[in-house]
């Protein structure tokens, strides 16, 4: 059950975003899937994103609806000078629950926090870059000048290897998303505005050094290599089944490695390569030491099984553990396999369709965020004009007579 928009917990907070592509509008469709009035600004027409692949049949972009989630949208000449003061006023006139801009943009100066500060007192201003000096940069690149592309793929693959998730994009926006709270939370015990940046390539080399892949190479003098599906450091690999299922097998801890042996029958083999070998596989290390024989035993044993009966054992003991599916068997057979889950909903996405949509991942207790389409574009332009700025005397017929407002 979904919980009331007024019991969301940003309800009542305000923001402007005027943003592209993946990053900024992931981190305001996050604050807008907790319950703040999240309004984003396009130009005219749509920014460049507005027709991103994928595409539904009508044309209509997947893309911008899945990540416009539960905004509102307003779209304006921000060429004008008329246009450019409509948007400075809506960041200015959103109140003191509001004041808040989350952008990309790229020269737009009338966007810059030294300009908008001088007009908006307590505005808090989230900037993403692409890197930490302002030039540009997109998760592809990053990733590439990061080092993950080198140790993605198949083991003896020569060349770099993207991955298809924009996983940089992603974390900079929940991060974007998180900055904005961080600021709020200032500016209610102080008063004061905050300017904050975010860079894309920062946010990949924080999470390399994070996870240790820099301090491996520079500390350990450890030339990190491709090995496929394996976990490094542990053991766990993709096996096929009988009947050509695959699945994903993920033995962490000591209890794992004993449920896998019990389930499989091969505690006998594996306690003889243990001792023929000296090792002592209750460990990662020798696990993944000699990982590509003990694969070998575990893949034989699933090789003579089917899907079902794999996935029944599987299912009987503390693994983890899944089976490979495509985007197109989630969704198959009226999406049995997430139809059930609490954050799906069915949604009527104007040029889409009824499809699919997910709420907030964050659940509130028993209940669920509210699932909300996607705005078309402009489709707030009036509305959130005479909201915010009704007492200002600004008119959204006259604005659109002029061409300032879609």
């Amino acid at each position: 059950m979904s919980a009331p928009p007024e019991d969301l917990p940003l309800a009542g907070l305000r923001v402007v975003e005027v943003s592209t592509f993946v990053a900024a509008p992931l981190g305001g469709m996050t604050l807008a899937q907790l319950g703040a009035d999240v309004v984003r600004i396009d130009p005219l027409g749509g920014a460049p994103d507005h027709a991103r692949w994928p595409l539904a049949p009508s044309g209509t972009s997947l893309y911008w609806a899945g990540l416009n989630k539960g905004k509102r949208s307003v779209a304006v000449d921000l060429r004008s000078d008329e246009g450019k003061q409509l948007v400075t006023d809506l960041i200015a006139g959103s109140g003191e629950d509001g004041r808040i801009l989350l952008t990309n943009a790229v020269g737009r100066r009338f966007l810059g926090y030294d300009v908008l500060a001088e007009q908006v007192p307590g505005l808090i201003h989230v900037q993403v870059d692409g890197h930490h000096d302002g030039t540009p940069a997109v998760d592809y690149t990053v990733n590439a000048g990061v080092g993950f592309p080198s140790v993605t793929g198949p083991e003896g693959h020569a060349d770099p290897v993207n991955h298809v998730l924009p996983a940089w994009d992603i974390a900079c926006g929940l991060y974007a998303a998180t900055s904005i709270l961080a600021a709020l939370r200032r500016r209610t015990r102080t008063g004061a505005g905050s300017q904050l940046r975010i860079a894309l390539h920062d946010v990949a080399l924080a999470m390399a050094g994070n996870l240790g892949f820099l301090a491996e190479a520079q500390v350990g003098h450890v030339e990190r290599r491709r090995m496929g599906n394996y976990l490094y450091g542990g053991f766990a690999r993709d096996f096929t089944t009988r009947d050509g299922g695959r699945v994903m097998i993920v033995a962490l801890t000591a209890r794992h490695w004993q449920d896998l042996l019990r389930i499989s029958e091969l505690g006998g083999p594996v306690k003889a390569l243990e001792d023929a070998v000296g090792a002592d596989f209750s460990t990662d290390d020798d696990r993944f030491a000699y990982r590509e024989v003990l694969a070998g035993l575990f893949a034989k044993w699933i090789a003579d099984l089917d899907l079902e009966t794999v996935e029944a054992r599987l299912a009987d003991s503390s693994l983890l553990w899944s089976r490979y599916r495509t985007f197109t068997d989630l969704v198959a057979d009226d999406g049995a396999v997430i139809r059930d889950n609490p954050m799906i909903d069915r949604v009527d996405q104007p040029g889409v369709g009824e499809h699919f949509v997910p709420a907030s991942p964050i659940a509130l207790g028993s209940l669920r965020t509210p699932v909300v389409r996607a705005p078309t574009l402009g489709e707030h332009g009036d509305e959130v004009v005479a909201e915010w700025l009704g007492e200002r005397g600004y008119d959204p017929a006259a604005l659109r007579k002029r061409g300032t407002l879609m």
